[in-house]
């Protein structure tokens, strides 16, 4: 029987202790060793597994002894100590076979849990003194301008830019929550806070999916969407909820949005014969919006692209 040396690999995102059956029943039937006491050292230790701290030689000794050793790896993977090892085995043939096991892995998500702690620590004592500083009310201009980089990344097509700018608009999120860590008792909320309002909501209004509610189509989600918000939020009015502050051209297509959904009616003002007034010159392009609404055109997008091939024309000009 050779010789095998197992680099047992953890997640350092999981509650350790947390190993596959197959993991257990490795380092219960081997030797193991570790290069330094760890949060998962202690845990296997717990469990009524010895645990040795050593090195490379020690390790190659018990795989001799017993045909197998295991190297519970440190939370960084001890990359060093692999090339080490692997490095012995090349120039010693037959020393020992090498192998990975992977004792648990990170769940989808998990990279989130290290964007939380990043940001934890620069906003802790002695992390980024600019961001000690900042409130709600200073990084609202931030959250608009990513959100906006993000919409123009989608505009272009690029998926590779839109990675980024969606990385900027959670670095968003994930600082305004570590911020809310601060209010008062009785204020103060957490990233697993939102985390959970948005999970409970997402299961709330997908009763299609969450609890077996038969749904005929696209157009009765929506419907059933819709009636379930409204109940939540008690609204008043159609117009309640609206974000006042987006652009003027997409609250305009929101409000009708909304009348329309609502089967109000609801008719824009007509458009008046001149424009000497802002009220008569927003009249008419209330009525714009509504025109193109009605033949399934995107006033926002519209003017955007034609702002664009605006600016292409200046630019050529300018050459």
């Amino acid at each position: 029987m050779p010789t095998r040396v197992v680099l047992l690999v953890t997640s350092p995102r999981l509650p350790a202790g947390l190993l596959t059956a197959a993991a257990w029943d490795l380092v219960r039937e081997n030797p193991v060793f570790a290069a330094v006491e760890s949060e998962q050292v202690a845990a296997v230790r717990t469990a009524g597994v010895e645990v040795s701290i050593g090195g490379v030689d020690a390790l190659l000794a018990a795989a001799r002894e017993r045909g197998t050793a295991v190297w519970l790896a440190g939370p960084a993977g001890d990359q060093e100590l692999a090339r080490t090892l692997g490095m012995r085995i090349a120039r010693e043939p037959g020393l020992a076979e090498l192998e990975l096991m992977y004792g648990s892995w990170d769940p989808p998500g998990a990279r989130l849990l290290d964007a939380v702690s990043a940001m934890d620590r620069l906003l802790s004592p002695g992390g980024d003194p600019w961001k000690r500083q900042q409130t709600h009310a200073t990084l609202a201009q931030f959250m608009l301008e990513e959100a906006y980089e993000a919409y123009d990344a989608i505009e272009a097509g690029d998926l590779a830019a839109l990675r980024e700018e969606l990385g900027d608009v959670l670095l968003q999120v994930v600082l305004h929550a570590r911020l809310a860590e601060e209010l008062p008792d009785g204020e103060r909320w957490t990233v697993d806070d939102v985390a959970g309002d948005l999970v409970d909501k997402l299961v709330r209004r997908n009763p299609h999916v969450f609890s077996g509610v038969t749904v005929s189509g696209i157009d009765e989600i929506t419907l059933n969407w819709d009636r379930i918000k409204q109940a939540e939020k008690s609204r008043g009015s159609t117009m309640d909820g609206i974000a006042m502050a987006q652009p003027a051209l997409a609250l305009a297509a929101k409000m009708l949005e909304r009348v329309e959904r609502a089967g109000l009616d609801v008719p824009v003002p007509a458009q008046p014969s001149t424009m000497e007034s802002e009220a008569e010159l927003g009249a008419v392009l209330l009525a714009i919006v509504a025109e193109a609404r009605s033949r399934g055109l995107d006033s926002e997008a519209a003017l955007r692209r034609a702002a664009l091939a605006y600016a292409d024309s200046v630019r050529a000009a300018e050459t």
